[in-house]
């Protein structure tokens, strides 16, 4: 066909050869004269719900409302413009001659310009190019116009007029208008309504709500009469239509979930974002920060955000990045959804998770709480007791933080962290040393989306469903990877998950709320957490269906006395539960646990020595734990009132009898919350020594580093050294490096001065037993 051509053009004479050139020329330049995108503007930031209704939207750059470009146009509007600005549009390429001839006619009999004669395919070129109106670029659209005929469907020629025709003011386009004007989508707009957006690009600086509204309700009551001229509306309509009245002034923007706009805005700038958010759901949980906020307020309190999650889709149904975001003070605008803060004891169930799935604990098993001094870190309880030892299970339940410690020290910290780092929580990003323990403590900051989304995929381990990060756009939005994050592995194991959120279900602390109190409250797994100096309060819930997230606090870290996770997050927590549908618990895995028999009273699996036992369901791993440390069986005289060793038992009558058996320290606190346990009796004198160590330092610690505060009169003060002992009867004799210091009786505290450096104290009882530990004291 090329060769063809070119013998074709070497027969032509040289003038045709000139026009031929000329008219290929001309050809290609018509096929290349329209530029691939006509507009190149900015437009606002627009979100919507998971059904499309407005969430909110930002301005654009150059500070016009400009929605991004619609596909579509409703038909009320499409009606309105072709009556009023071009009847022919579905039988014109662009340009209709007679109007341009009537055009130039009207306007060369006036000598000025009367009349456009445009086409909407025309003006769509003006918007484009936004060039001055003269009669050589009227040439130029009408060029335009013909070639965007060949390009574009006149449905999408329609839809591009629209989205970008003035409408008074800075506003542009028809989403823009019909919520200016209107306060709703152009989907919903009435004949009365469309008809004046119809009018208004016309003549947009000469017709405005605030001026000239009579202009302007005649121009849209005379296109209602042409439309009920042509048939479009009856005359019921059009007398409906003319009765409406027009509005008062342009409505401000819808303002829901103004945080999670502003998210958009920094992340998809200019784009129509459809976002996961439930505006029914996002709009009462507003209602309840609000009004929780208002509550908080008096003890200055100021800012409070909400996550919820629907675990079965997962998506995001409500986001609630802080309260009152048209005050422009005290935070008010920090979206702390995505702001790193203090962990508190939130993150204490993730160490439960991963011991139990590891095998290294039972979920009941006993774990101490007593005073501890690692390296001079010195943790506390809430309350600022001890019990000696705690359920594992009840440890985590009531958040106590000694057992908490205790397991991380077990477990390791390198590896715990990077178990954290693996289940999502990015912002633990320095090295396992930088937190050490305080790491299950808060000594660690995370975010309110990453800490209830690690709960989610808990949830969906349990329902099995991918443990992927949670959505916030709809999966056929632009885009959507922007705010949604790769697929990420499996971590989580249904079996140790279960157990988890069992113990989870019995979070009831004195000052939490008895939820099982409230007939209408579903089962949720839940846990609070505070960070040091109450900076921030933290409360997580998952059922079956949702992962809520509530944080508490001050965006500025002002730290508040009452700012407490079980006071403040948790019943906000419970409020928005009590909104959500309620649902069954979640189903037990099945085919992940074996059936073994566990010591009652230590939770280890049975020894040999354990009488009360339970069959329970574990996870395989747990059959590697350690058996049950703390039953002995001893020999007792026959009124059970001492110990008789073997060189004894020939002489008098004596029983054996399985004991339950707590280490000193640990016994001396058990012993004062449960009054059932029964210490061991003392040997008969004569009759042998004890094989168990019966007492123990409480302090100091093996290895403890002291600092002596200074005295009022700046002399060095002292420290208290104590012990427990299991019979509380007996004598202590102490001694500071080989130095016999005094005795003591029934309580053994005594209080010493050491000079700076190592030192070496030592306790012996009255039948000789001996304990010993090292301290050092440094300097000031």
């Amino acid at each position: 066909m090329g060769a063809k051509i070119i013998k074709y053009f070497k027969q032509l004479s040289i003038t045709r050869k000139v026009i031929f050139i000329l008219i290929t020329i001309l050809v290609i330049a018509y096929i290349f004269c329209l530029p691939r995108q006509l507009f190149h503007v900015p437009y606002s930031t627009v979100v919507t719900d998971r059904n499309g209704e407005l969430l909110g939207a930002r301005i654009a750059s150059d500070g016009q409302w400009r929605f991004p470009p619609r596909n579509t146009t409703p038909e009320k509007v499409k009606q309105c413009l072709i009556t009023f600005e071009d009847r022919h549009f579905y039988h014109h390429w662009g340009v209709n001659p007679v109007s341009t001839g009537r055009a130039a006619y009207q306007n060369l009999k006036n000598k000025r310009i009367v009349s456009g004669g445009s086409t909407l395919t025309m003006q769509t070129i003006r918007l484009a190019r936004n060039e001055s109106r003269t009669f050589g670029e009227k040439f130029i659209e009408m060029i335009l116009a013909t070639r965007l005929e060949f390009r574009a469907s006149k449905e999408k020629i329609l839809s591009m007029y629209v989205s970008h025709a003035p409408f008074g003011g800075n506003v542009v386009g028809l989403d823009a208008a019909a919520w200016r004007y209107f306060g709703h989508s152009a989907e919903e707009l009435s004949w009365a309504e469309a008809a004046m957006l119809a009018v208004l690009p016309n003549a947009p600086a000469m017709i405005h709500l605030s001026k000239s509204r009579q202009s302007l309700l005649n121009k849209r009551n005379r296109l209602l009469k042409q439309l009920c001229g042509r048939k479009i509306i009856d005359s019921s309509t059009y007398e409906l239509a003319i009765s409406e009245p027009l509005p008062d002034e342009p409505h401000p923007l819808p303002q829901i979930a103004p945080h999670l706009v502003s998210r958009f805005y920094q992340e998809r700038n200019g784009k129509y974002s459809v976002s996961t958010i439930d505006r029914g759901i996002q709009s009462q949980i507003e209602n309840v920060a609000e009004r929780w906020s208002n509550e908080f307020n008096r003890s200055d309190i100021r800012n409070l955000a909400i996550l919820v999650i629907d675990i079965r889709t997962n998506q995001v149904v409500a986001y609630c990045g802080n309260v009152n975001f048209e005050r422009k003070q005290s935070g008010n605008q920090v979206d702390v959804i995505q702001a790193p803060r203090s962990t508190g004891s939130i993150l204490k169930p993730f160490l439960y998770y991963a011991m139990l799935q590891e095998g290294s604990l039972l979920p009941h098993t006993l774990l101490p709480d007593i005073p501890i001094n690692i390296n001079g870190f010195t943790p506390q309880n809430f309350s600022l007791q001890f019990e000696g030892a705690v359920p594992a299970s009840e440890a985590l339940a009531r958040s106590l933080n000694i057992p908490a410690v205790t397991m991380l020290q077990k477990y390791g910290v390198p590896k715990f962290h990077t178990f954290l780092r693996q289940i999502g929580l990015k912002t633990i990003n320095r090295p396992a040393s930088h937190y050490g323990l305080s790491l299950i403590l808060g000594g660690a900051e995370a975010t309110l989306w990453d800490v209830t989304n690690t709960y989610a995929h808990m949830g969906r381990s349990l329902l099995q469903l991918p443990q992927t990060e949670c959505s916030l756009l709809l999966s056929d939005s632009e885009n959507s990877e922007a705010v949604t994050s790769a697929k990420t592995t499996d971590i989580f194991q249904p079996g140790a998950v279960w157990q988890t959120f069992n113990a989870l279900t019995e979070v009831n602390r004195p000052e939490e709320i008895d939820w099982k109190s409230i007939p209408s409250m579903h089962p949720i797994a839940w846990k609070t957490g505070t960070s040091h100096g109450f900076r921030d309060a933290w409360a997580v819930g998952v059922t079956p269906h949702y992962a809520v997230g509530v944080w508490v606090g001050n965006a500025t870290g002002e730290g508040k006395p009452g700012l407490v996770g079980a006071r403040t997050a948790g019943p906000v927590l419970f409020d928005i539960f009590s909104l959500l549908p309620p649902t069954q618990w979640f189903k037990r895995p099945g085919n992940v646990f074996v059936k073994t028999e566990v010591c009652r009273k230590s939770g280890h699996l049975k020894g040999r020595f354990c009488e009360e036992t339970d069959t329970l369901l574990i996870l395989p791993a747990g059959l590697k734990t350690e058996a049950c440390p703390y039953h002995h069986l001893v020999t007792l005289s026959a009124d059970e009132t001492h110990r008789i060793y073997e060189n004894c038992a020939n002489l008098e009558p004596t029983i054996q009898k399985s004991w339950f058996t707590l280490p000193p320290v640990w016994e001396w606190y058990y012993k004062q919350h449960h009054p059932e346990y029964s210490p061991l009796p003392p040997f008969k004198p004569g009759c042998g020594e004890d094989a168990l160590q019966p007492m123990q330092f409480i302090y100091p610690p093996m290895n403890a580093r002291i600092v002596l505060p200074k005295q009022m009169d700046g002399s060095p003060g002292y420290m208290t050294a104590e012990l427990a002992h299991g019979n509380p009867v007996t004598t202590i004799f102490w001694h500071l490096d080989n130095t016999y210091l005094t005795q003591t009786q029934d309580f053994h505290k005594i209080s010493l001065q050491p000079t700076p450096g190592k030192h070496s104290l030592t306790a012996v009882d009255s039948a000789g037993n001996t304990v010993t530990t090292t301290f050092y004291i440094n300097p000031l």
